[in-house]
């Protein structure tokens, strides 16, 4: 979503019409789910954090300033609520084995063959940052598959820069040892 069309959609919201908050959703829904399940490593609680933190950001919409991206702000609410669900459930992660639905889409023009190895290429990449510590998986998510910056991260998850930095160059390195013999 651009950022004119996104404030148009915020403004308005925030003066009082609901109607727009789908449009928000239906731009973050993914991502914020994303989060939530490189926290929560759970899919049924991932998507009560989702719609909890949509619900949060809608009822906090008129504290949004405009200061930073919309959804640095929303992906902020949506990783301390995740947190705090991990907090309170206090329960072990889900095993690799277990699938997460993400949504990918191909090139249809793309020979059947090839479409095949991709998907069981991001199957792999999937697994293996499941495989990484949660906040390893949640900062390697935001910054590569969601493009966000270290200042924006930082933002988000509270974590210094200098944490930020250690986190994504040890998630990179284990990556790189888990997917060496396939990519």
């Amino acid at each position: 979503m651009e950022n004119s069309e996104e404030r148009v959609y915020i403004d308005a919201i925030q003066n009082g019409d609901p109607a727009p908050y789908a449009f928000i959703v239906n731009a973050y829904q993914h991502m914020a789910y994303t989060i939530a399940i490189r926290i929560l490593r759970n899919a049924e609680d991932a998507e009560d954090v989702s719609q909890e933190s949509f619900i949060k950001a809608y009822q906090q919409i008129k504290q949004f300033q405009g200061k930073s991206k919309f959804s640095t702000w929303l992906y902020t609410i949506v990783y301390r609520t995740a947190i705090s669900k991990l907090k309170e459930n206090r329960i072990d992660t889900l095993s690799i084995s277990d699938a997460i639905n993400e949504n990918y889409t191909l090139d249809s023009s793309a020979p059947q063959l090839e479409q095949l190895r991709l998907n069981e290429e991001q199957t792999y990449v999937k697994q293996a940052i499941q495989k990484l510590p949660q906040t390893e998986a949640v900062v390697i998510t935001l910054f590569y598959l969601n493009e966000n910056s270290i200042n924006e991260i930082k933002e988000i998850t509270g974590l210094s820069s200098a944490v930020i930095k250690i986190r994504l160059f040890r998630a990179r390195k284990k990556l790189e040892r888990e997917l060496k013999g396939f990519l």
